[in-house]
């Protein structure tokens, strides 16, 4: 047997799990009707199949009618889920990996205008910041009838041969129970702490009556909401002795803080550039007081600290979940002695960022992911081996020279600077996302060990192409940022670019015009406000920066917010001219002819990039198919065909920003989705 912490058997109960790594519950909103179909059962077994001990399904399946997700989430109040589930959790066991699912109620956490528009209901009044609706306070009807709902939920998945499940109870309606500062309800189930964990235990105690002692409990909940008001960390240790010694659980799975708020979930869930494994330590607190099984996932994205975790003894499961996301392979390469082979997890959060705006959950850089059926992430070798010459070796010339290679073929890489990267390197730059760098460094790893040719230092020319006699032609040259949207002054305003590169010094006043809305805007203010400046983010946006969404927000603006920044929405900037030593900046309105001036001593502009492809057209009258693509066979899978000029001397494709300016998982999808299938 192994010596490595992480590789040792541990029994829960009656159940024995063959290691100690787990995914923790998480909804990827793959689910079909609400129900976990194809794509779900696929992106669960792949991981299984690759040795996690044990997967946790839905964060969080409803129980009630009255939970309407506000992403997409398994409704676990349907009958028609037993059905699903059961062909989820049976192809797992096949492989060795057990599976449970988390209930919950969300309460305030959702919106009375979805689904059946029924009312928000709460233990008090109060809203919640991050969804906005005003609850109803909850009647003793309507907590019998909730508790109801998930005992009846619970029989579903012990019926669907779940080994188990757990409640949810941070910012949903369990700890809204248990929290002061949302719970206003007189006895028996408001009031002292053991009226508001009353709530909890009754639907625990009805769960354990009905599903019997063999079908595992517990519950993944706060031990601090550390927030002003609300219970601290003596009442969390004091909750989790009650819930041990209820004995109606069989483990603790622990977080710490509050949801309720952008910033709040973002620490609870921290992103790239936040510490690792921030939680770590109080759930080894809880767990030491407690002397009883303990589950915890919070940012531990790397093999040694999933170890140290484990080989400390402060916890006895641990969850890497987003790390699961970004390699599904994980265990299979930890036991395979290949842990140098991981793909990376960089804590860019493009998974979560996009269910809470309503889109499925993404691996920034494994577009496999969520795609299992369509793209495995396994990929074939071709039956004919061809060379391929790829120019540029950013995120997706990179992720194009890998498959290529995977699929067995000769791949030759031209780059023009003298390391691999592109827009990646420059992101990079900032300390807060260096991270981002595992991106491009997993993949040239990758690249060297199946023998991909790297040229740096080389701006390639169509000759150097033809040199190598390809078969086939990959222009993955990015783009240069595009800073022409003015009908005068262009030549007064410098990129985002200029400014995260160093190429130019920040100004002391300084207007950043944000057009795109993507991280390079707020990474220049960001770079710029902490030099002492004077900045002010325009975008014609109702919101700035839509393209960066909730949670990868928060750091910006925990070092903006601090600093002389101001936001200003709906305003276009229309002209800058010299005024003096100054610039005169004009904004205008697209909703009338308005307008405003400022004076400032530097305009930045971030309008995104504009395709690199002098290349690309020079070499297509080359080639076998003038560069078309046959988009069907694109998103289906199949095989590139077009045979538009039968002189050719090869097939000529683009990716990335060569093609529009998009981002970095768009780059990588592309470079993977084409090579896979030459």
């Amino acid at each position: 047997m192994s010596n490595d912490p992480l590789l040792q058997p541990y029994q829960l109960k009656h159940l024995t799990l063959k290691n100690r790594i787990m995914i923790t519950s998480h909804e990827p909103a793959y689910p079909e009707d609400g129900m976990p179909k194809d794509r779900y059962r696929a992106y669960h077994v792949e991981r299984a199949k690759a040795g996690v001990a044990m997967t946790m399904t839905a964060g969080s399946a409803s129980v009630s009618r009255d939970s309407p997700p506000v992403f997409n989430n398994i409704l676990a109040w349907k009958d028609e889920v037993v059905g699903h589930m059961a062909k989820l959790a049976q192809e797992c066991h096949d492989e060795g990996c057990a599976v449970m699912i988390q209930l919950t109620h969300l309460g305030r956490r959702t919106r009375w205008d979805k689904a059946d528009w029924l009312p928000v209901v709460s233990p008090g009044h109060e809203r919640e910041a991050s969804h906005r609706a005003f609850p109803k306070k909850m009647e003793d009807w309507d907590i019998a009838r909730i508790i109801e709902d998930y005992i009846g939920a619970a029989e579903r998945m012990k019926a669907a041969g779940l080994d188990g499940l757990e409640i949810q109870a941070y910012g949903h309606l369990a700890d809204q129970f248990w929290s002061p500062l949302t719970n206003d309800l007189d006895g028996p189930y408001g009031g002292s702490l053991d009226n508001r964990l009353r709530f909890t235990f009754d639907v625990l105690r009805g769960i354990r009556e009905r599903c019997g002692e063999n079908f595992l409990l517990g519950v993944r909940y706060t031990g601090d909401e550390d927030l002003p008001g609300g219970f601290d960390a003596q009442d969390g240790l004091e909750i989790s002795r009650k819930l041990k010694d209820s004995g109606l659980v069989d483990f603790l799975n622990v977080v710490k803080g509050h949801i309720d708020t952008d910033a709040g979930l973002t620490d609870v869930i921290p992103v790239q550039g936040m510490k690792n494994a921030p939680h770590l330590d109080f759930a080894g607190e809880i767990r030491k007081a407690t002397d009883f099984p303990t589950f915890h996932a919070a940012k531990i994205p790397d093999v040694a600290t999933a170890r140290h975790a484990i080989a400390s003894g402060k916890v006895d499961m641990v969850g890497m979940t987003r790390a699961h996301i970004a390699d599904p392979h994980l265990v299979r390469k930890i036991t395979q002695g290949r842990e140098d082979d991981i793909r990376p997890c960089v804590g860019a959060n493009y998974c979560l960022d996009r269910i809470y705006q309503g889109g499925m959950a993404l691996c920034l850089h494994n577009p496999s992911t969520g795609r299992e059926i369509e793209q495995p992430h396994t990929i074939a070798k071709a039956e004919t081996p061809k060379r391929v010459t790829i120019v540029g070796a950013g995120p997706a010339g990179m992720e194009a020279a890998r498959a290529a290679a995977e699929r067995g073929h000769a791949v030759t890489v031209f780059e023009a600077a003298d390391q691999p990267g592109g827009q990646i390197r420059l992101t990079a730059l900032q300390e807060r996302r260096r991270e981002m760098s595992s991106i491009i460094a997993w993949r040239f790893d990758q690249c060297e060990k199946l023998g991909v040719t790297f040229n740096f230092n080389t701006f390639a020319e169509a000759a150097d192409i033809i040199a190598t006699t390809p078969d086939e032609v990959i222009i993955a040259t990015g783009g240069m940022p595009h800073t022409e949207v003015l009908p005068d002054g262009n030549d007064l305003v410098v990129s985002a670019w200029d400014i995260l590169s160093g190429d130019v010094k920040p100004g002391r006043n300084v207007l950043v015009y944000d057009d795109a809305g993507d991280h390079a805007g707020l990474q220049a203010a960001d770079m710029i406000s902490e030099t002492g400046a004077s900045v002010e983010i325009v975008t014609p946006d109702r919101s700035f920066a839509p393209e960066v969404m909730a949670m990868n927000l928060v750091p910006y603006m925990r070092n903006l917010q601090q600093r002389d920044t101001t936001f200003t929405v709906t305003w276009r900037l229309a002209s800058v001219e010299r005024s003096g030593n100054m610039l005169k900046a004009v904004l205008g309105s697209d909703y009338g002819a308005f307008s405003r001036t400022r004076e400032v001593d530097q305009v930045v502009v971030n309008h995104g990039t504009r395709p690199l492809d002098d290349l690309y057209f020079e070499l297509k009258p080359l080639s076998r198919n003038l560069g078309e693509v046959d988009y069907d066979a694109l998103a289906t899978g199949g095989a590139q065909t077009v045979n538009a000029n039968p002189d050719g001397a090869f097939r000529l494709f683009r990716i990335g920003d060569a093609v529009a300016s998009r981002n970095t998982h768009a780059a990588i999808y592309d470079g993977l989705r084409l090579t896979r299938s030459l």
